[in-house]
């Protein structure tokens, strides 16, 4: 007689392993919310702790004030964020209040959910990639993963959603060297205008994914003009309404956000000890919150601009310095040890040694991957590689890294388990295709 468990199938026993990763990760991060929402519920500088500029725009459109209003003045209507997670929590403001205990508990649990579903795409790259035993190890990693805790149970801000979107077209790539279908490549220009709206950050990265597919196409012969049109058109038939917006608001274009040459200052003019400098932006100085009060954001950001190029060319050993200080700090968390800068980052020390050690795993994943899966390993190095540069020169934070954590917890995951079970030539489900 054959027992129940030998009955089952191979996918209904990962299926059930991969569900409970899903679940265990939804309850540490609610046990983390649980004690961390209060913090939240600050009333200093009108709330500005729950969701800072997000969380002052979805405000503004609750009350019926429109995109606009990043800061606790009226500031007139703004692009420094792009519209899909500030219109979310103000969706949330709309039905629990605005910025009430109830909001506060809803987008921190929308946000674990994220983290936790961001499980499932985890699993299906790592087993697309790799294996089903490296897709096990990444997805329960994952599911206990410091910074994704973090990112998710203790932050009103994107991070989390972003990690979760990009892991899906991380996903569906693959997938698109073996389809056929036209509508495939427009869903996937759908989904990455869907994300190019959480945050434009993700076009520094996309065309190489999109550039990685066709050139194995055009390695086997098959057509991928057509297929990066339609991805292409798609994408911005996706952004436009929102181009479209901009430009009827600030009477010129503006591409998405208008915050870069801010940024850039935040990383480079003034302080030199931390990576981050808030004397030159309006949260942190009143100065700086009047000026854009009295000339608007447009051209507020006009002087940043002229502020920042000034800096680079008069200093520009040290803006090169700082480029390579922030390349070592958004691989290592290695900024400085100097006393007064620990003052005022006392958790540097745990987050050197998690992302360095985080960081060693994934390079010892990608090294393996090039002797055993070079196609996929090219693939993994395009999107490390590419990702974070526009933080090189602007300015660092860890959480900014989050949404390729996946990638390097999957590439961490494939070089501590995998077993060199195949020869070269073959993937662990089979024959590699030609290329």
């Amino acid at each position: 007689m054959i027992s129940d468990s030998a009955k089952e199938t191979p996918g209904l026993r990962y299926g059930r392993s991969l569900l409970l990763a899903v679940l265990a990760a939804l309850v540490v991060r609610l046990t983390v919310v649980a004690f961390v929402y209060q913090g939240f519920l600050e009333p200093g500088r009108d709330y500005w702790e729950f969701g800072y500029e997000v969380g002052m725009v979805a405000r503004s459109i609750a009350t019926g004030h429109g995109f606009a209003n990043p800061y606790w003045v009226e500031t007139g209507p703004t692009a420094l964020l792009t519209p899909v997670f500030p219109y979310l929590l103000a969706s949330i403001f709309a039905i629990l209040g605005i910025k009430t205990k109830a909001a506060a508990l809803a987008m921190l649990t929308l946000n674990s959910l994220f983290s936790a579903l961001t499980c499932l795409p985890i699993f299906f790259v790592a087993k697309k990639t790799f294996g089903l035993r490296e897709a096990k190890w990444a997805a329960w990693t994952w599911a206990f993963f410091p910074y994704a805790i973090y990112n998710s149970a203790d932050s009103m801000w994107y991070h989390c959603f972003f990690a979760l979107l990009l892991t899906l077209l991380v996903l569906f790539v693959p997938q698109l060297e073996n389809t056929t279908s036209l509508w495939a490549w427009a869903a996937f220009g759908v989904l990455a205008g869907l994300t190019t709206l959480t945050t434009p950050v993700v076009l520094g990265v996309l065309p190489f994914m999109v550039g990685w597919v066709c050139y194995r196409l055009r390695q086997r012969a098959r057509s991928w003009l057509v297929p990066m049109g339609i991805v292409v058109l798609s994408l911005l038939a996706t952004i436009a309404p929102w181009l479209v917006r901009n430009y009827q608001t600030f009477h010129k274009p503006v591409f998405l956000k208008d915050n870069f040459w801010m940024e850039v200052c935040i990383g480079n003019v003034g302080n030199g000890q931390h990576w981050w400098n808030g004397s030159v932006i309006p949260p942190g100085r009143a100065a700086e919150l009047g000026e854009m009060q009295r000339v608007g954001e447009l051209a507020y950001l006009e002087e940043k601009r002229s502020q920042a190029l000034s800096f680079i060319e008069t200093h520009p050993g040290i803006y090169v310095w700082r480029c390579v200080r922030r390349v070592v700090f958004m691989w290592t968390g290695f900024w400085s040890f100097q006393r007064e800068y620990l003052r005022e980052e006392p958790f540097d020390p745990a987050n050197i040694f998690f992302c360095t050690l985080f960081t060693l795993l994934a390079l010892a994943g990608l090294r393996k991957a090039f002797r055993e899966r070079r196609d996929m390993a090219i693939f993994y190095a395009l999107i490390l590689g590419t990702f974070p540069i526009i933080f090189y020169l602007t300015h660092p934070d860890l959480a900014y890294r989050h949404p390729i954590d996946p990638e390097i917890v999957i590439l961490g995951a494939y070089a501590i388990v995998s077993r060199p079970s195949f020869t070269k030539g073959e993937s662990p489900s089979g024959p590699l295709p030609e290329a």
